[in-house]
């Protein structure tokens, strides 16, 4: 038993991802970026709610079934591991939503042409300052604020 509920929590937060601006996917990975300057004007903490892809449903369900259908006879077992696939299932979705959940800063920027650009992402180690020169940088439709690089000057 112990191990089948391990088995399941494992599942669920296999399917967890990040979205921490510090951690760059695999497949962005020497990809050309597109580079645009920027100034913060606010940024304020928000939650990203977590997802429910359905993973932790699904193993909440087999895990409660299974959990259920060993108690009593054949009658009870199936009319009790039905329950537990039930309540393994609500029990499995939220677990998959609570650990799925970020911290993350929603950034409101004016680009240098006086458009204004909002972008929500996680908290990572860098923070913020109004009037602050940032880089936002988009890679496969996705994009990141980032502290801007100091230019060096060469002669």
């Amino acid at each position: 038993m112990k191990k089948l509920l391990i088995a399941t929590m494992v599942v669920a937060l296999a399917a967890c991802t990040t979205t921490n601006p510090d951690v760059i996917q695999r497949g962005d990975a020497q990809r050309l970026s597109q580079v645009q300057d920027a100034t913060v004007l606010s940024w304020r903490p928000v939650t990203v709610d977590g997802s429910q892809s359905g993973v932790g449903a699904v193993a909440g369900a087999v895990a409660g079934g299974v959990a259920g259908g060993s108690v009593g006879g054949s009658r009870e077992g199936v009319i009790v591991g039905v329950l537990g696939a039930v309540a393994g299932a609500a029990l499995g979705n939220a677990v998959e939503r609570g650990t799925t959940k970020e911290q993350a800063v929603e950034i409101l920027l004016q680009l240098r042409n006086g458009e204004r650009r909002a972008i929500v992402q996680a908290q990572g180690n860098e923070n913020f300052a109004s009037g602050e020169p940032v880089i936002i940088v988009t890679t496969g439709g996705k994009s990141r604020v980032m502290r801007a690089p100091q230019a060096t000057r060469t002669n």
